[in-house]
């Protein structure tokens, strides 16, 4: 039985991290991977793949440039699955290839096969060819990801009814399109399509979604996605879906109305890829929706040599702070001292448009009580954002009246995702509304909207 200083289950964000980390410390280090090829959940049916998705969608539907050419314009008049597969399959390729490279020139040894456990330092591997593989490790982190949430209510049949991971496996342009869950997948997934102009309706049992997201940016949002002809249905419980008359499934609300489309897209939560570890044998146990609960300080579980990280031990569940997570795991495994992770990080929603967001928002502010002021800018205000012929998104800055310091920065728009490491950066250097007002930003660029909403801010404050 060959023995490893750390076995990684699992190669996404968090497993590679952890995994390279290891391995820069000297340690003999096993990936263990149940695809043919490394990458994990975030590279073949998750992160990557949905946000390839979405930059072809916006390529080759011509959106960024339609503020000057009008809705009408296209880049590419029929657009269909194969078009969005080509590159799909060219940027997967290229993302397997770069960490396989990552592995070997860092001699990390993977192995593809399913990871099952004998005891707490024993694993069982089930190889593609169907032999077995036993293999020891001193230390174990387990980043297996998730899968998609799949009832047993729900008709599934991989062409109208489907999960996120099949609209990934075989991507086609629907007629009409109906999402159930505005999670953020669901979210992506519903303005992706909307972009490609497939007439969609998002149905979500709450009355609200994204609770984390200020309440300013999330209204919006919907304004923007309904000005464009998306049906919101929120407070909508589903009764069922059955198959109409022509094939198509046609979904029951609790209410009784009901929403005919050409593909139902179930996106209503995700559960931990747990169930084939066989985590009694470690002495492990899992929560309702398959996650194992961890030091949020160490990422050790219940079992002391047992780590834990990405999507598997639960929110944020983001492809950034997963690599963090692993990343800490494998140095707190080999004694290496962990430095405080940052107060505040960002989170990124790829939809259409973007949204971003670190530190506070207005309603935990309030909550808080907090003295605040709030500086807006939109983007249309800027001559950037008149020269890429944008008429929508918006940045709000949050400041402390007490003093002066960022507490919030939010954005919807083009290039919000990029543009929120400005704001991360002075929110976790405990900057003031100062620094945007006194330092010169980039002419014509979208970052100058920091200035303009800064400046907004102080002009409603004492002493302005």
């Amino acid at each position: 039985m060959d023995s490893y200083d750390l076995i990684v289950i699992g190669s996404g964000p968090a497993g590679r991290r952890a995994a390279v980390q290891a391995a820069k410390l000297g340690r003999q280090v096993l990936v263990i991977e149940g695809r043919r090829r490394v990458g994990g959940v975030s590279v073949h049916t998750g992160t990557i793949p949905s946000k390839t998705l979405r930059e072809t969608a916006l390529n080759l539907s011509g959106w960024r440039e339609r503020g000057f050419y009008g809705s009408s314009y296209r880049v590419k008049k029929e657009i269909s699955g194969s078009d969005l597969g080509v590159r799909l399959t060219k940027t997967l390729e290229h993302e397997v290839d770069v960490l396989e490279h990552q592995f070997q020139r860092n001699n990390v040894s993977t192995v593809a096969g399913m990871a099952r456990f004998l005891d707490s330092h024993t694993l069982n591997v089930r190889c593609g060819d169907g032999s077995d593989l036993a293999v020891r490790g001193e230390r174990i982190l387990i980043a297996v990801g998730t899968a998609p949430l799949r009832p047993e209510t729900i008709p599934f049949d991989q062409d109208h009814v489907l999960d996120s991971d099949a609209v990934i496996e075989a991507p086609r342009v629907p007629r009409s399109l109906t999402v159930i869950g505005a999670g953020v997948i669901g979210i992506e997934y519903a303005t992706i399509f909307s972009a490609l102009d497939v007439p969609v309706t998002l149905v979500e049992p709450r009355e609200t979604f994204l609770d984390f997201v200020d309440r300013e940016i999330i209204n919006e949002f919907i304004h923007i996605l309904r000005d464009r002809g998306m049906v919101i249905r929120l407070g909508c419980p589903i009764d069922r879906i059955e198959k109409g008359a022509n094939g198509w499934p046609v979904t029951w609300l609790a209410d009784g109305r009901r929403i005919r489309s050409d593909m139902v897209l179930y996106a209503a939560g995700r559960q931990g890829a747990t169930d084939a570890l066989e985590l009694d044998k470690c002495g492990l146990s899992i929560d309702h929706r398959g996650r194992l609960k961890v030091n949020p300080a160490t990422f050790q579980t219940e079992v002391e040599h047992i780590y834990a990280a990405g999507d598997v031990i639960g929110f944020p569940s983001l492809a950034s702070t997963s690599m963090e997570q692993g990343r800490i795991a494998a140095c707190h495994a080999f004694g290496l001292p962990i430095p405080p992770a940052p107060k505040y990080f960002p989170y990124g929603i790829y939809a259409v448009p973007e949204i971003s967001t670190v530190g506070m928002n207005e309603e935990e502010v309030r909550q808080r009580g907090i003295g605040f002021e709030v500086g807006i800018a939109r983007f249309r205000e800027t001559s950037r954002g008149h020269i890429m012929g944008i008429n929508s998104g918006m940045m709000k800055l949050i400041f402390s009246l007490k003093t002066r310091r960022l507490l919030g920065v939010h954005i919807i728009g083009e290039g919000a995702t990029e543009l929120i490491h400005i704001g991360q950066a002075v929110l976790n250097l405990k900057g003031t509304l100062d620094y945007f007002i006194e330092n010169t930003f980039n002419y014509p660029t979208l970052a100058e909207a920091y200035k303009v909403a800064a400046l907004d801010a102080w002009n409603r404050m004492p002493g302005a």
